[in-house]
């Protein structure tokens, strides 16, 4: 033999002997006009998405080790149902599947919306349109901008004047503090807690004793702390979709009866002009595999997702934190609000280059077993809950057994989450979290933007104490988080709870975090019950109303290396319930807004960090 024939030969030998390496792909195309009748070749394309993976699923019966890509042409692919990717149906070995899009400058969009058209103008000057759908709607969208649910007041809100006797399900208000609606036209209340939200609708508005009365429980059933008089004085709410306050521009208010969306804009503005839609779609994706057979490989490229809906269940939403909720049925543990894309037993899977907005629920949640999955260089923006979450609580049971003690190494597994843009998540639900991670392992949060955020940037950590558990190796790192805490208190850029050992937050710049409106203040970070063996190392913080850092009943942990500016009255850490000695505190630089050096050690500070 040759030895040009021997060196090709050998390296086609070497390429067939790696398993993880496609030598075959087929490509599918999808476009709007196209049809799914077609082949899906890039002349003749699929109209639908999901046209395109069934013939992926076909192709991966016979090709499990190659690779098969999914072109999507620019347009909006409007579904009513989730896209569902599954491990039984999808047998991808060794081989990849990737949805891309045909053109780099146009990001095709996955929509689970609905144009909401027929629009009427009313002898009150007030637009209106029957939408079939959600039983409930609770989103209105006008191209990207959410519009706003008829509420009172416009801005601001309002106080309780005094808590009912069982501190539970009514306080009285004083008169003239909104207008009284009609018995038919109830409205939704919106209470405010410390770290969390209450959304429920209202049974009763007594005149006569300007008492207001809820459904059911207003706040969580468990802890029993939620009562309605444990929080700020006098606390904050404000009331929802009643046509009497329907007085803005912009504004909309949906009577379920009669399935009319009424809705009010500028004198200029004709809605039948616009693009105006309605969530339907419960979900828009789903990668779903079991423990025995992972979904492997899935990858999303330069792809939109819109309009996700989600119904609050019948007797309200009562917030417990980061969006897990007392959902007021006899079912124990808490529930969450689901996201757009769900992802439980899925390895390797990826969105890189996509944009998330106006969700009705959560962004993206890979949950129970999802390893070594990816989302990265992508854009997160007016989502109601949290906007990326990774890993599970504590809720899930294995034959009666708590998950993590059953089987430990079911725990999410080396995920990432890098160069991401996340904004304006907690749209609906306010004490939503940018980014919250449950028990998870080896997560890396790095390089992402973080800002304009009701809650927190990011929660890591769901043990309120230093119980083993498989939550270990997590690194939160060169984040930039800002201009969070606008609206709730107790939190912070970064919040941290329960035993993590060999975790790290290193060299993230958190500022502006100016509100302090509850019982408890909000931090640049909080470390929270239970935080031991955790590194925060070579952070920046500054602009915090109340202290950079806070420990709260934490046990051992190294500060070092960072740099902490503070107001003149509030000290670099605060330690509640924590022993100061444990805080281990090496080589920080701190500054007082009175110090001289003050402001050209901060413009320093940041030009190192930037």
């Amino acid at each position: 033999m040759c030895k040009s024939c021997f060196f090709k030969t050998a390296m086609l030998l070497m390429i067939l002997s790696f398993g993880n390496l496609s030598v075959f792909s087929v490509e599918f195309y999808v476009a709007i006009e196209g049809n799914d009748e077609y082949s899906g070749t890039r002349q003749k394309p699929f109209k639908t998405v999901t046209r395109a993976v069934t013939a992926a699923q076909e192709f991966f019966q016979q090709n499990k080790n190659d690779d098969c890509f999914i072109w999507l042409n620019a347009g909006d692919y409007v579904i009513t149902n989730p896209l569902e990717l599954n491990s039984a149906e999808l047998k991808i070995g060794n081989g990849h599947l990737y949805f891309r899009s045909v053109a780099e400058e146009e990001k095709p969009l996955i929509s689970g919306g609905k144009k909401v058209t027929g629009w009427i103008e009313n002898s009150d000057g007030l637009w209106e349109a029957e939408v079939s759908g959600p039983e409930k709607i609770r989103e209105l969208f006008m191209y990207k901008k959410r519009l706003i649910r008829a509420r009172h007041p416009n801005n601001g809100y309002l106080r309780v004047k005094k808590v009912g006797d069982d501190r539970r399900t009514h306080f009285y208000f004083d008169e003239g503090d909104f207008p009284i609606t009609k018995e038919s036209d109830l409205p939704e209340l919106v209470l405010l807690h410390d770290w969390s939200v209450s959304r429920i609708q209202v049974d009763e508005i007594d005149e006569e004793q300007n008492k207001l009365t809820a459904v059911d429980s207003i706040g969580a059933r468990n802890p029993a702390f939620f009562n309605l008089d444990n929080w700020e004085p006098d606390p904050r709410y404000f009331l929802e979709n009643s046509k009497v306050f329907l007085d803005n521009d912009y504004e909309w208010y949906f009577d379920e009866k009669s399935r009319t969306v009424f809705l009010q804009l500028p004198d200029d503005l004709n809605p039948n002009d616009l693009n105006i839609f309605v969530p339907v779609s419960e979900g828009i994706i789903k990668l779903t595999g079991n423990e025995n057979k992972p979904l492997k490989n899935v990858h999303f490229e330069g792809i939109s997702f819109k309009h996700s809906a989600w119904k609050i269940p019948e007797k309200g939403y009562a917030g417990v934190q980061a969006c897990h909720f007392d959902s007021h049925s006899s079912q124990m543990g808490w529930s969450v609000v689901p996201a757009a894309v769900k992802a439980v037993w899925t390895e390797n899977c990826s969105f890189s280059n996509c944009t998330f907005e106006n969700l009705g629920g959560s962004g993206v949640w890979f949950g129970t077993g999802a390893k070594n999955c990816r989302i990265e260089n992508s854009s997160f923006f007016d989502i109601s809950g949290n906007g990326i979450m990774i890993g599970e609580g504590r809720d899930r049971k294995i034959d009666g057994e708590t998950w993590y003690e059953a089987a430990p190494e079911q725990v999410a597994l080396g995920n990432l989450i890098s160069n991401c843009k996340i904004i304006d998540c907690g749209a609906q639900f306010f004490g939503a979290v940018g980014i919250w991670c449950g028990l998870t392992a080896e997560t890396t949060i790095r390089n992402n933007e973080i800002y304009d955020l009701p809650y927190t940037g990011v929660s890591i950590g769901w043990m309120w104490n230093p119980q083993p558990t498989p939550c270990r190796d997590n690194t939160i790192e060169g984040n930039h988080i800002h201009h969070i805490m606008q609206t709730l208190s107790d939190g912070g850029g970064i919040y941290m709870l329960g035993l993590q050992p060999g975790s790290k937050l290193i060299g993230n710049r958190i500022h502006d975090v100016q509100i302090n409106a509850g019982r408890a203040e909000s931090n640049g970070m909080f470390l929270d019950e239970g935080t031991t063996d955790v590194v925060v190392a070579e952070n920046l913080i500054y602009n915090i109303a109340k202290s950079p850092l806070r420990f709260h009943r934490a046990t051992t942990n190294l500060v070092k290396e960072n740099y902490l500016f503070c107001t003149e009255d509030n000290p670099p850490i605060r330690y509640n319930t924590t022993e100061e000695a444990d805080i281990k505190k090496v080589k920080n630089k701190v500054y007082h807004q009175g110090d001289e050096n003050y402001p050209e050690a901060l413009e320093k500070a940041i030009e190192e960090w930037e």
